[in-house]
């Protein structure tokens, strides 16, 4: 049964058709994701089905009380309200929670799996992630009919993904979501929308089998068209042939050829290709020894040392916060290490894709963005100009043209990629790479770091890419550790599991011998132990006194707001703030579980 209909989808914006008479539907319990190329239309067509944006003609059909809960791609807050007081805001009307005290407590659940610990931190002091996790905790806290979700898995560690991955899968509504995790995708989905050249293609399977039904289309779609062609051949040579007579016949062979001249051929679209470009690499590459960074008590970074081999393929992987950008940083230079040397050597060229979309003008058009880093580049072909090499990048010379801040946040991303492509470096830096790039822009750049003549080092949570890409993992494991595994992200999971016992196991071994476990009878009295008392009597001052730091921070942080370089150092200061609230928090849960077991082992046993 359908809970959405769409049915002649038509839909403009500026000169590009996004929708162009197309259908589409949304099926009860569906989990359907959507995919597409970037600036096409995926996240207009999350507005239409939400609600929030009309349709130039078509029309869109809801099930009767339908109750919808859309996450877009940059939440928006009220200034002013905290975090918890955002969701409840959003939340008010959810009939399934009794009291306003049950909603606070659920939504503190969501939060904290979903890395947000300070509670009371007002909406704009948030980084961008931040904001989006919260506005995500948010809409997962309602009863929705369908979930609409715009790029959820962006700002998330691996294991919140995991975590997301199950809760989704679990999930009893229905759910339509653009993300580019394809190992998310295989996982969750049991349908998958392509939109592609104005139209929507339906595919009954997940990521995996897209891929091979997507491939079957294009396959029948050239098979048509080549005979097409052949027809077409035969047909002409009688034409130029001439015909004496006009005869019924002449005139319906005459009549079937303008029919297939006019057929138009089957249009795809064009690879993101980039010959890979890059200035040689002498002996002497990057060499890291005995780097230390610490903000305050938080130390992310240890006596680490590394000396980058050509062709080196790093990943670097941690929970938010853990000082993975601050490693690239320092590598580029932006950050002095506490401790430690870094040497970088002659030859090297490095190219740094980070996060922020650093120094892109968004009032310059996109031609001139590029030509501002060179006019003709080099590559196997011969040289090839800015504007051809934006052609390849899938931005047609009707949008060269256009100033950058029209472009969509994907485009952007694209378009900042080809500007550090396109300046030829020997080491490539990528933070987060994977965020807000199309899947097909995706598999390109994979094809272009497998022939790239260079070291690449990346930050990434995505595991697809990871183990398509990378042969060494980096792994932040807390107090400053960053240790080495072989292999990508798979590898490093069965890796790191056959090195540390499994938490669950450990919390079993732990009940049993306080005899609190499978309901056996109690050998020993639980208490705490001389350390864990110690702790539990400080621990509620330590969290307050966190809280107070992250509050002074953002006080800072917005005094400082034009001041990069201080503003750069704050944020750095306050994400290591926020780490240690996180393992205080986790801490306290622990704690406060095992005191009040304590509290009702002596109310049972009563006074001896």
């Amino acid at each position: 049964m359908s809970i959405v209909t769409i049915e002649h989808l038509t839909k403009s914006y500026t000169e590009r058709l996004l929708f162009d008479d197309t259908s589409f539907s949304i099926g009860e319990g569906e989990k359907i994701g959507l995919i597409g190329i970037n600036g096409t239309g995926k996240s207009t067509l999350l507005k239409i089905v939400a609600g929030l944006e009309e349709p130039d003609g078509g029309s869109v059909v809801y099930r009767r009380n339908l109750y919808i809960r859309y996450l877009p791609q940059i939440p928006e807050f009220t200034i002013g309200d905290t975090v918890l007081e955002s969701i409840i805001r959003d939340n008010e009307k959810e009939p399934h929670f009794t009291t306003r005290e049950e909603m606070k407590a659920s939504a503190k659940t969501l939060l904290f799996r979903l890395g947000i610990y300070d509670f009371e931190a007002k909406v704009e002091t948030l980084s961008g992630g931040q904001r989006k996790r919260v506005a995500l905790a948010g809409v997962l806290l309602s009863t929705a009919d369908l979930l609409i979700l715009d790029e959820p898995t962006n700002h998330l560690d691996s294991d919140m993904a995991d975590w997301l991955e199950d809760y989704l899968k679990k999930f009893r509504g229905a759910l339509l979501m653009i993300t580019h995790d394809r190992y998310f995708l295989d996982s969750v989905t049991g349908r998958i929308v392509e939109l592609d050249k104005g139209k929507l293609y339906s595919y009954q399977t997940n990521y995996e089998g897209f891929v091979k039904l997507k491939a079957e289309r294009m396959d029948r779609a050239l098979a048509s068209e080549r005979k097409r062609q052949s027809i077409l051949r035969v047909e002409l040579e009688w034409m130029q042939r001439g015909a004496r007579a006009r005869s019924t016949k002449q005139k319906a062979h005459i009549q079937r050829y303008e029919i297939l001249r006019s057929q138009e051929a089957p249009a795809f679209d064009k690879e993101v290709e980039l010959d890979s470009v890059s200035s040689r690499l002498g002996r002497t590459t990057v060499e890291l020894e005995g780097l230390c960074k610490a903000y305050g008590e938080k130390v992310l970074i240890k006596d680490f040392s590394y000396i980058f081999l050509k062709n080196d393929r790093i990943g670097i992987i941690g929970p938010n916060g853990s000082g993975k950008s601050t490693l690239l940083k320092m590598i580029v230079g932006w950050i002095q290490p506490d401790k430690g040397s870094i040497w970088v050597g002659q030859t090297v060229k490095m190219g740094y894709f980070s996060q922020e979309n650093e120094a892109m003008d968004e009032e310059l058009k996109v031609i001139d963005y590029i030509r501002n880093v060179a006019e003709y580049v080099p590559t196997k072909e011969g040289s090839i100009s800015a504007s051809q090499m934006l052609e390849r990048f899938l931005f047609p010379s009707s949008v060269q043209h256009t100033v950058i801040r029209r472009l969509s946040g994907g485009e952007k991303r694209r378009l900042y990629l080809l500007r550090i492509l396109m300046d030829a470096p020997n080491v490539l830096l990528l933070d987060e790479p994977t965020n807000d790039l199309d899947i097909q822009t995706l598999t390109i750049l994979e094809d272009y770091l497998d022939n790239f003549q260079g070291i690449v080092i990346t930050v990434s949570h995505d595991r697809y890419f990871l183990d398509r890409m990378v042969r060494r993992i980096f792994a932040f494991e807390g107090e400053g550790a960053v240790v080495q595994y072989e292999g990508g992200f798979t590898d490093y999971q069965v890796a790191y599991a056959r090195k540390h016992p499994e938490p669950v196991k450990e919390e079993k071994k732990e009940k049993q011998s306080r005899g609190d476990y499978n309901g056996r009878v109690h050998q020993k009295k639980i208490k705490f132990t001389y350390k864990e008392q110690k702790e539990w009597e400080t621990i509620e001052t330590d969290i307050a006194a966190l809280e107070q730091k992250l509050k002074e921070l953002d006080e800072e942080i917005d005094k400082s707001a034009t001041v990069f370089g201080k503003l750069s150092l704050l944020m750095e200061e306050k994400e290591a703030a926020e780490q240690l609230l996180e393992e205080k928090m986790e801490r306290w849960i622990y704690l406060n579980d095992l005191a009040e077991q304590i509290e009702n082992a002596d109310r049972i046993s009563g006074p001896h």
